[in-house]
């Protein structure tokens, strides 16, 4: 970085830091690096808070509808469901206070939805409408668990033939693998020192960007992303020191995650988003610093513009636009980052 970008980015992180978002939007600044670059829009839910409230707003998905599915832990309405434009079309949900994970799967033409629930340790499988499907209780077949309070699943992965993974993110950190019907396949994962162990387990999805499909599994207080086979083998971690990341997104060949937290600014509302290559590599931090390697190896991430407070999730939408949905930063709904070409 040059001497005048690197004055104009400590300026606007000054600034930023006083009156962000509201100074980001009036000044058109945009957020991230290389071709991934986006300005941010704070007003795009329409949503009447009155009638339509959110508490934390965890994660957001889109149907094969084009609408975005919002998942949040206020029971007056947990699920709220947008176009893209932001405008209000419909709710349902009064029954999930513990809702964090939030995962479509397209079933052979309809969409589901699978909800964790942390505070009920389930997980639940509904329409798309909200209608319950099937009920996974806490894992007491792994031989781990001796009462459903140890269990605190925080998001799914769907792989194609409709095996259904669990993150135990907040439990005991174990991978737990289900047929399509719930029945128990095997677990993996755990507390550990050892490479395929996991810390804070809080995200996971299906990677099918590789020529066998992977798992790549979130271990969030190790700053890392850690890969697995299907039937839950070890394969390589993807150091990403300062990042506390949430759950990976894959859209097309790209990567996606927000970033709770910085690692050397905790619980200072020091998120940020992080986008990697199909090789693993960091290409673009929205809100955060430019990815740098130096010997081959990712330097420290950390927040350098303060747009967000505490990032939950990221969805991609159809034109490549993202929202982010944040935990415990004022009821605040979603922001869209509007990709700037």
């Amino acid at each position: 970085m040059n001497r005048k970008s690197f004055i104009r980015n400590s300026t606007l992180g000054i600034a930023g830091a006083l009156c962000a978002p509201e100074w980001l939007i009036k000044n058109e600044v945009v957020l991230g690096h290389g071709n991934k670059r986006y300005k941010i829009n704070k007003q795009w839910s329409r949503a009447d808070v009155s009638k339509h409230p959110v508490n934390d707003c965890h994660e957001m998905v889109q149907d094969r509808k084009g609408r975005i599915l919002l998942l949040t832990n206020e029971t007056k309405n947990n699920v709220l469901i947008y176009n893209k434009n932001g405008n209000f079309l419909d709710a349902w949900g009064t029954e999930y206070p513990g809702a964090h994970g939030l995962t479509l799967f397209n079933e052979n033409g309809p969409d589901v939805l699978f909800i964790c629930d942390n505070k009920r340790h389930q997980v639940i499988k509904t329409a798309i409408d909200g209608k319950v499907l099937m009920v996974l209780d806490y894992p007491k077949e792994t031989g781990m668990y001796t009462k459903a309070e140890e269990y605190v699943p925080t998001e799914t992965a769907i792989a194609a033939n409709g095996d259904i993974y669990v993150v135990d993110g907040y439990g005991k950190d174990f991978v737990i693998q289900y047929d399509s019907k719930g029945r128990y396949i095997r677990h993996f994962g755990g507390r550990g020192k050892e490479a395929h162990h996991l810390l804070n387990a809080h995200g996971i999805c299906i990677d099918n960007r590789t020529n066998t499909p992977q798992l790549v599994v979130t271990s969030r207080r190790e700053n890392a992303f850690k890969r697995f086979t299907l039937d839950g083998k070890y394969i390589s971690s993807i150091e990403m020191p300062g990042a506390w990341v949430c759950r990976p997104v894959i859209k097309d060949d790209l990567l996606y995650a927000a970033v709770l937290q910085s690692n050397n600014r905790q619980s200072k509302q020091s998120g940020f988003v992080t986008i990697l290559d199909k090789e693993d590599k960091v290409i673009s931090n929205p809100g955060g610093n430019q990815p740098v390697y130096s010997g081959g190896k990712l330097q420290e991430l950390q927040q350098e513009i303060p747009a967000f407070a505490y990032p939950h999730d990221v969805c991609i939408d159809d034109e490549d636009n993202m929202y982010v949905a944040q935990w415990n930063s004022g009821k605040v709904y979603p922001y869209k980052l509007e990709l700037v070409v």
